[in-house]
């Protein structure tokens, strides 16, 4: 599988809210960069990390373009989300069902054909002005 191609499933599973198949997709010694957060390693803390955001937002992503290197080691990612913000999330404002629409983007590093890295941007700004 491409990078392209590893990527393009990440986000067909992430949209199916397919969790076992977004997890296979992933090294088990996996990095992910929250956006404006912290690094968390490994699989159980990356579907730790989507249990919660799944409980919190519902989201769907659209308009995804994927570029990969000439290498097919790194990917990127842009995309429109668009999402509800439904139960509280730590440090943020109370949720109350509000509406979003964000422009974003990922990282990728591919190693062994699985996802090393994930790394997760947004502007969190715009985010709390649409949900306040």
């Amino acid at each position: 599988m491409t990078a392209t191609e590893l990527v393009t499933a990440y986000y067909a599973a992430l949209n199916a809210k397919d969790m076992p198949a977004l997890l296979d997709l992933l090294s088990a010694d996996v990095i992910h960069d929250i956006n404006q957060g912290e690094r968390q390693m490994g699989k159980a803390a990356f579907a730790a990390f989507m249990d919660k955001s799944n409980r919190c937002y519902r989201e769907r992503l659209a308009d995804i373009v994927v570029m990969q290197d000439a290498e097919g080691k790194r990917a990127a990612a842009e995309f429109t989300v668009h999402g509800e913000y439904l139960a509280d999330d730590e440090g943020l404002p109370a949720a109350s069902g509000q509406t979003y629409v964000l422009s974003a983007g990922a990282f990728f590093y591919i190693h062994f054909g699985k996802i090393a890295r994930v790394s997760n941007y947004h502007n969190l700004n715009d985010w709390l002005e649409q949900v306040a």
